[in-house]
């Protein structure tokens, strides 16, 4: 409540700046980490002020991996997002993504993986997952896998993600595809071509389930 008293100050002391909370989850291993730092990097070569808090438990035996960011075109009160204050979640793994949803706007937007990383014993029936985040009022299932593989690297599934996240992300395109290759440029030149083309296909999925959304739309109207 403090943090949401703090951010209306600042808004009217600078004349209602921009500010777009994200919360990054997943588990360790997944990347959730990378994914915050190309995404604020690329915020700051912007010209925006970023702040980001991580939060993250056993990450080397698959645990949960939580990260906080703010970004804004004026000062930033404090480092976490409130609850019910995020404009998207990022999820690397979709039963992450629903145990976040709390931290979501009314009218933010889960952006998350489609494949399920399965760290437990009882983990929950996918189908259910996926009926369950598409109850959301904005939501974008990206197959990284498949998409990670057509990029031609596997590993460049969190790149996937950060491109469909960039549908939303007040950063310039370029900027993020300037970090990206300044990431993996003293790797061989392949994975720099890889992690651009999964950056693209990340993008292109996210507006195509924006566009079958649309037309699904169009039809129930008619």
């Amino acid at each position: 409540m403090l943090i949401e008293i703090i951010d209306i100050f600042f808004n009217m002391r600078n004349n209602n700046p921009m500010k777009y909370d994200v919360i990054l989850a997943g588990v360790g291993g997944q990347g959730v980490l990378s994914v915050a730092s190309i995404i604020a990097h690329a915020a700051m070569n912007d010209g925006l002020e970023v702040r980001q808090s991580e939060v993250h438990g056993m990450a080397q035996r698959g645990g949960q991996v939580l990260s906080h960011m703010r970004i804004a075109d004026g000062k930033i009160a404090g480092d976490l997002v409130p609850k019910g204050g995020a404009d998207m979640i990022i999820a690397m793994e979709p039963l992450e993504g629903l145990r976040y949803i709390p931290y979501l706007k009314p009218d933010g937007i889960l952006v998350t993986s489609s494949e399920p990383f399965s760290n437990m014993h009882n983990y929950p029936d996918i189908n259910g997952i996926h009926s369950s985040i598409k109850k959301l009022p904005k939501w974008r299932l990206i197959e990284t896998a498949a998409l990670a593989k057509e990029a031609g690297l596997s590993k460049a599934a969190n790149t996937v993600m950060i491109g469909a996240a960039s549908c939303f992300l007040p950063i310039k395109e370029k900027s993020i595809e300037k970090i990206i290759t300044d990431t993996f440029a003293k790797k061989d030149s392949s994975v720099v071509q890889a992690n651009t083309k999964a950056f693209k296909l990340g993008q292109a999925a996210c507006k195509q389930v924006a566009s079958k959304e649309t037309a699904g739309k169009g039809k129930k109207a008619g």
